[in-house]
This record gives C-alpha cells, sequence and structure tokens, in this order.
C-alpha cells in the first residue's frame, strides 16, 4: 500500500474534523470552540483543495456561526481574510471593525496593511508591514514585507526576508515552509535564475509531499526551461487533481506554444466557464483574469478593457493599472495606455513583465527610446521574460 503524502494525510485531518463537527457543532446549545473549529476547518479545506466555489459558499456558514456564538471575534476575522481573499477589498475594514480587538491587534494591522498594498497606498504599506513585525516578528508577517519587496523590486530584501521567515518555524509548520520555498522560487523564476527556482521547488516537495500547488509551480518551471512534454504531464495531473480555471487557462497557453492547438482550445474554453461561472455567483475574484485572458489568449482588447475597468474598481495598484493599460494597447487606445503604464511605473514596482509591457506600449504610442530603454530594463532583470509563464 502507497503512503499517505503529507497534503493527503493533511486534507483526510481536515475532512474527518468536519464529518465530526457537521451534525451539531451549529445546532444549539452550541460551543464556541466546536463552532469555531468546524467553520475554520471548513475553510481551510476550500484553501486546501484550490475550491473557489467552495470558498466563496463560507461565507454564510461564518456569518451563521457569528448569530451563534457570543465572542465571535475570531470569525469576524475569518470573513475579514475572506473577503482579503476574494477581493471584496470594502468588505474587510468592517468585518474588523466589528471588535476592536482586531483593529488593535497584530493579526488585523497586518491585514490592514495588505489592504493599503492592494488598494496603491504603497508607503502606508511597508511602514504597516515594519510596524506589525516590531510587535510580532512571526513567519507570516515577515512573508507580506519579502513579498512588498519582491514586486518592488528589492530582491535581496525579498530574499533574506523570507529566509528569517523560514528560521521563525517550528518542525511542525512544514507546509508553512514549503509555501515560502514556492516564494522564494517565484522570485528566482522572475529573474530567470532556473536552477535556483527547481532548488526551492525540490524543497518545497520535500517538506510537505504531494502538494498540487508545489506541482503547478514545477510545471510552469518546466514550461520556461522549454521542456514542455514534461511540463504538459504535469500539468495534466495537476488540473486532474486542482481542476482550478487559471491553471486550466495556463495548460491551454502551454498546449498553444506547443502547437497543439486543438486540445490548447478545450482547456481554455474550460478556463473559460470557470471564469465566467465564478462571475455569474456574484464573485470578483477572477476579473483579473479575465482581463488576462481577453488581452493575451482571444486578444479582444475592447473586451479586456471592460473587465479591467471593472477591477481597478475594486483595488487601484501598479498591477491593475498595468493591465488596464495593456488592455488599452490591445485595443488601440494608446493615449490612454500610456497614461495608465506611467501610472503603474511611478508606483516604483519593478519586474521583468511589467517593463516589457512597458516597452510595446511606449513604442506603440511613438516614444521608441523610452520603449528601448524598458525593453533593456526588462532583459537586465531576466534574459529568459520571454519564456512560457503563468499569470498570477
Amino acid at each position: 500500500m502507497t503512503a499517505k503524502t503529507d497534503y493527503q494525510a493533511e486534507l483526510e485531518r481536515i475532512e474527518n474534523d468536519i464529518a465530526e463537527l457537521k451534525d451539531h457543532a451549529l445546532v444549539p446549545p452550541t460551543d464556541t470552540e466546536k463552532v469555531t473549529k468546524y467553520v475554520h476547518s471548513v475553510y481551510q479545506h476550500a484553501v486546501h483543495t484550490g475550491n473557489l466555489v467552495e470558498l466563496e459558499a463560507i461565507e454564510a456558514l461564518i456569518d451563521e456561526g457569528i448569530r451563534q456564538i457570543r465572542f465571535p471575534g475570531d470569525l469576524y476575522f475569518l470573513k475579514a481574510n475572506l473577503a482579503f481573499k476574494l477581493h471584496r477589498l470594502s468588505d474587510v475594514r468592517p468585518n474588523l471593525a466589528a471588535d476592536k480587538a482586531l483593529l488593535a491587534g497584530t493579526q488585523g494591522q497586518a491585514l490592514l496593511a495588505d489592504l493599503d498594498f492592494q488598494e496603491g497606498r504603497y508607503a502606508q504599506a511597508k511602514k504597516g508591514y515594519q510596524d506589525v513585525i516590531a510587535r510580532d516578528r512571526t513567519w507570516d508577517n515577515l512573508a507580506r514585507l519579502a513579498h512588498f519587496e519582491f514586486k518592488m523590486g528589492d530582491t535581496a530584501a525579498a530574499d533574506q526576508l523570507f529566509e528569517e521567515a523560514e528560521d521563525e518555524l517550528t518542525a511542525k509548520e512544514m507546509r508553512s515552509y514549503a509555501w515560502l520555498e514556492l516564494q522564494r522560487g517565484l522570485l528566482d523564476l522572475a529573474h530567470g535564475r532556473h536552477d535556483e527556482t527547481a532548488a526551492h521547488y525540490q524543497r518545497a516537495e520535500r517538506a510537505y509531499t504531494g502538494h498540487w500547488l508545489t506541482a503547478e509551480h514545477r510545471a510552469e518551471l518546466l514550461g520556461a526551461q522549454g521542456r514542455y512534454d514534461e511540463a504538459a504531464a504535469l500539468y495534466q495531473d495537476v488540473v486532474e487533481r486542482a481542476p482550478k480555471p487559471e491553471i486550466q487557462q495556463a495548460f491551454g497557453e502551454l498546449l498553444t506554444v506547443m502547437g497543439r492547438h486543438e486540445q490548447a482550445e478545450d482547456w481554455l474554453a474550460k478556463a473559460f466557464a470557470g471564469y465566467i461561472e465564478g462571475r455569474r455567483h456574484g464573485g470578483v475574484h477572477y476579473y483579473h483574469h479575465l482581463v488576462d485572458f481577453y488581452s493575451d489568449v482571444r486578444k479582444d482588447g475592447a473586451t479586456a478593457v471592460d473587465w479591467a475597468r471593472r477591477d481597478i474598481a475594486l483595488r487601484d495598484n501598479f498591477s491593475t493599472q498595468a493591465a488596464l493599460a495593456w488592455a488599452l494597447y490591445r485595443n488601440g487606445q494608446l493615449g490612454e495606455a500610456l497614461n495608465r503604464m506611467n501610472q503603474a511605473l511611478s508606483s516604483g514596482a519593478k519586474g521583468a513583465h511589467l517593463f516589457s509591457q512597458a516597452a510595446a506600449v511606449f513604442r506603440a504610442a511613438g516614444r521608441p527610446a523610452d520603449g528601448e530603454r524598458y525593453a533593456q530594463l526588462a532583459a537586465e532583470i531576466n534574459p529568459r521574460h520571454r519564456s512560457f509563464h503563468v499569470h498570477r
């Protein structure tokens, strides 16, 4: 009999907790500990499996839990986290404000710093992260600042912070260690350092075996290395285990690169159906994926612009500004594309993909010198930036 992977064993523990509690946890008279454990277990299951439909359905369960217990601060914090994860950013602060202790505590302050970053208040976000770390130097707070530095182009600071975050973990927190290794791998991948990326992904797999998320990252790396057949085989496995539309799109784009257009179209159609199904249920999480899908898969600039404007209305930051600029470029609206790209670049964010898109926009808008400058900057950050990559 094959031994269970770490992922399978943890998923089984979560499912056992759900099965044990589901029939009585929310039946009066309720017990705060049982209610909280049950709701958190259902949330963990959705996150662990990557099931966005399941994740979006949890809000009603959280609300029921809040009604059932006297001191529901933990559940309000969970609801704030859920809102952030689903890009419903306007709901984050009100849920934290439901319990004054949440706003004052380091977990709430860290989430507010995340909110600042997503809404384009970069200096405030960085100060928020630093203040939280000064009060509570936990691995996840260090990782937040590391992510900020990554996006702002300070690679050395980002990797050092990720390494420090790993040092804060206990021997029992191997899933968190694996996640940090994936982030360090993405950092190296963004700079074209494929061997270093592979080493991080191997450490992630050894630390926490069998996770589809690690396999998905490895598939992207194989694609970037031009090892398309291996990448396709791994993507085939991942989409069967975690049928997320963004992974289906990545698989479809890889198959397109390989010239397997009929298969590619099947997976791209599945991805699109998943995005639209999420939107049909009122979700906004997939707006940025729809921008990318229409910009670079369908090359339908007008529709891409529509989705980009919806996304930027939710979270106005360098990422959504650049996405709108790229959609406008695809639609031939070069004046506004140039303005939006300048807005994104003024944030201080740095990345090969961002600078490559900026180069194309500047050239199309009649500024070839700026276009050449940003093309050179993109190549300096990642000489392999034109290889296969995944929109995240």
